[in-house]
């Protein structure tokens, strides 16, 4: 006989009742009050009574805490929504009507069954009254579309084995092209194999900038004569563009706008590429496919770490507990991978946000292994730990902002685990350290010029842009004052658009508005720059929040169509003005964009390859795990969410590279609490007649992997003996 716990304590003897009622008073044992003698009161007794009504207050604040984090997720997921229709007409919050109020009360049921739903499911491992509702749902349905299939009734009748043959050859095929890393290697390479035999490469005005650079230092180093600061010159620094005060007295035109390691690497191959064939495009192309082999290495890796749980099948490992995955995780994960543009284009697509993307889905593995096997002091695979130093490595020459999630993960892992510490400062801190601290000590030399601070205030900017072009007259003086050194606000209204703030920066080749003074401003200008925007965003708060909303609603509203596609980067204008690769497959090339886009702009369809779906995935998943208080979990899922702050701190609004790493990994962070969900129902299984508990120990593994044979056994004979 067994029973489901609810909590993890031990289990108690509940005592048979008593007749109470017909029981007679023991006149022998009672006790006669004493008037003369005061009542002694226990301290034992008043301190576990002080520590329980403690504990009653800190789980009332937790319940309270809890719904509040419920609540508020959901009505900023539904104001998101209901803002979408007004800000994609260029509209104001002012402009919020009933039909708005209609759209948001829907969605904030939605989302909030969705949430209930996940947690439900992750305290109980089964929803029973959704699995009602979907079966009342089914069979209505199945009334309702009954008449209309009624011709094929017949044919479906005839052939039901060659139905449960395909079903049964498709699951065979999800399960062993994902079994092992190599499987999923070799099927992910022959999978993407079209993209850079058709498509050669992708690639925008990021790498020609990285190029540039290159170009020009090698000039300088060579002994030819440039410009450097002035008015009639105009050099890659102008074109970001980076105020001339960050600028090195000594000439340089290296530049970390980019991240100066990744820049040093693109030039590099690029000048050679000059010097065999006279062209850029031979080292770009060769770019793409050390990429394109990266990616497929990182994918493979990462999605061995979660469907196969490799580790579990050393000998050096302790006992594990494994659940099998479910072949619907394994279908997704590789169709998304195969199919999904957003994957495929960037493979092959060289800007920063890709690499970053890849190597952070390499990393996100590795952290779930250790994240499984965090009571071994070991790692039982050696390889592991140099995994993560190179991912580590790889996060940090793509993207900026890298380090700060890598410190952060940093500190929260030596809470987490610190018996590892060695592995953290070995594989996460120290990597850091040194390329980040050579970074900054280039930067302190002279020898490259640091990236502008502009560049990390994209909210800040488009508040300023739209209130100088809607409300210009809230402006106060002394704003306006501290502004005019930094900003032409003429210019800066003319350049707002409310999706971007790089019109509003001055981002661009030389015929671009001059919004941004960057050949005039100061370092004592700068300083001044956060007052002048308070005092601008306090004497018109509606037009700035406007501006805040309009620029990062996008990423959290799945009806929105991306600002920038996952088709953009394959046929930009760069590509269209390249020496020789805008002539091969030029049809094809437009052809493929034109499909991509016109799927990504097809209602419901269009959503699967969207990067906002999976961030408002990961973003129910990860308030759920709160809400569940699954914080070690958490800890793992920390840089999702620093992520979606990144996002919202970007210069653009549903910008599908930035949602690049959270895309990739969503099926993985869903495939966690799914497999986190399971593992709490079966620690909760007693067995009443021993009294102990059924540990989920080697024998619950070998249990599942002898059954997953035995189907796969049985799989193999039906496909290849058809009715035997």
């Amino acid at each position: 006989m067994k029973f489901i716990k609810n909590d993890y304590a031990s289990a108690k003897t509940v005592a048979e009742p008593t007749d109470t009622c017909n029981a007679k008073p023991d006149t022998k044992n009672d006790i006669k009050p004493d008037t003369k003698s005061e009542m002694k009161i226990d301290p034992k007794t008043s301190t576990s009574k002080t520590s329980l009504t403690k504990t009653s207050i800190f789980n009332l604040v937790s319940q309270l805490a809890t719904q509040a984090l419920i609540l508020f997720t959901c009505i900023w997921l539904a104001l998101c929504t209901s803002l979408g229709v007004i800000y994609r007409n260029q509209g104001s919050l002012t402009d919020f009507n009933w039909v708005n109020a209609l759209i948001f009360a829907a969605v904030f049921c939605v989302y909030y069954a969705i949430l209930r739903s996940i947690i439900h499911f992750g305290k109980n491992n089964k929803n029973d009254k959704i699995l009602k509702i979907l079966k009342i749902l089914k069979i209505t349905t199945y009334k309702i579309t009954k008449p209309l299939f009624h011709p094929f009734r017949s044919i479906a009748a005839k052939k039901p084995k060659i139905i449960f043959s395909i079903k049964r050859t498709l699951e065979w095929c999800f399960y062993h092209s994902t079994c092992r890393k190599r499987n999923i290697f070799l099927t992910l390479i022959i999978g993407w194999l079209w993209a850079p035999i058709t498509l050669l490469a992708a690639y925008g005005a990021d790498i020609c900038s990285q190029i540039r650079e290159y170009s020009w230092t090698w000039n300088q180093i060579t002994g030819i004569k440039q410009p450097y600061i002035g008015f009639f010159s105009f050099v890659p620094a102008d074109i970001y563009p980076t105020a001339h005060y960050l600028w090195p007295a000594k000439p340089t035109y290296l530049s970390d706008q980019h991240n100066i390691v990744l820049t040093l690497i693109y030039g590099a191959v690029a000048a050679v590429s000059r010097y065999f064939t006279e062209s850029n495009d031979a080292g770009i192309i060769l770019l793409a496919i050390m990429q394109f082999i990266l990616a497929a290495w990182c994918c493979a890796a990462t999605a061995n770490r979660f469907l196969n749980t490799p580790w579990a099948k050393s000998k050096t490992n302790e006992t594990q507990t494994v659940l099998p995955t479910p072949i619907f995780f394994r279908a997704a994960v590789i169709i998304i991978f195969l199919f999904s543009p957003l994957v495929v284009f960037s493979t092959i697509a060289l800007t920063k946000s890709p690499l970053f993307a890849f190597a952070f889905v390499w990393w996100f593995g590795i952290s779930y292994e250790l994240h499984c096997t965090i009571q071994n002091t070991k790692i039982s695979r050696k390889h592991t730990i140099l995994e993560l130093i190179i991912s580590v490595c790889i996060m940090l020459i793509a993207a900026k902002y890298a380090w700060y999630i890598l410190v952060i993960q940093f500190v929260l892992l030596m809470f987490y685990s610190i018996k590892r510490w060695k592995i953290w400062v070995l594989c996460i801190l120290l990597p850091t350290i040194l390329i980040h601290g050579a970074i900054i000590i280039a930067i302190s030399s002279g020898a490259i010029i640091n990236g502008d601070p502009i560049e990390s205030r994209g909210v800040q900017l488009q508040q300023i842009a739209r209130i100088a072009k809607l409300d210009p007259k809230s402006i106060p003086h002394k704003a306006a004052r501290e502004i005019a050194p930094i900003f032409n606000l003429n210019q800066t209204a003319e350049a707002y658009t409310p999706q971007d703030a790089d019109p509003v920066k001055s981002s661009g080749l030389q015929s671009k508005k001059v919004s941004y003074r960057w050949r005039y401003i100061t370092k004592d200008d700068m300083k001044k720059f956060n007052h002048a925007w308070w005092l601008m965003v306090k004497h018109s708060p509606i037009v700035a929040t406007d501006a805040f909303l309009a620029k990062s609603y996008g990423y959290f509203d799945i009806l929105d169509i991306p600002y920038v596609g996952p088709e953009y980067y394959i046929n930009t204008d760069n590509i269209k003005n390249s020496e020789w690769i805008r002539y091969w497959l030029p049809e094809w090339r437009a052809g493929v964009s034109n499909t991509v886009e016109s799927w990504s702009n097809t209602p419901i369809l269009g959503w699967l390859i969207h990067g906002n779906l999976y961030v408002v995935g990961t973003l129910l998943i990860g308030v759920a795990e709160i809400v569940l208080k699954r914080w070690k979990t958490l800890v793992l899922h920390i840089p999702l969410a620093l992520l979606m702050g990144v996002m919202v701190l970007a210069p653009a609004n549903n910008f599908e590279r930035h949602m690049l790493p959270i895309t990739f990994v969503f099926f993985f962070t869903a495939l966690t609490f799914l497999r986190e969900s399971k593992l709490l129902g079966r620690d909760n299984i007693i067995d009443i007649t021993s009294n102990t508990k059924i540990e989920n120990t080697s024998q619950l593994q070998k249990l599942s992997e002898s059954s997953e044979s035995q189907k796969l056994t049985k799989l193999n004979i039906e496909t290849i003996g058809g009715d035997k």
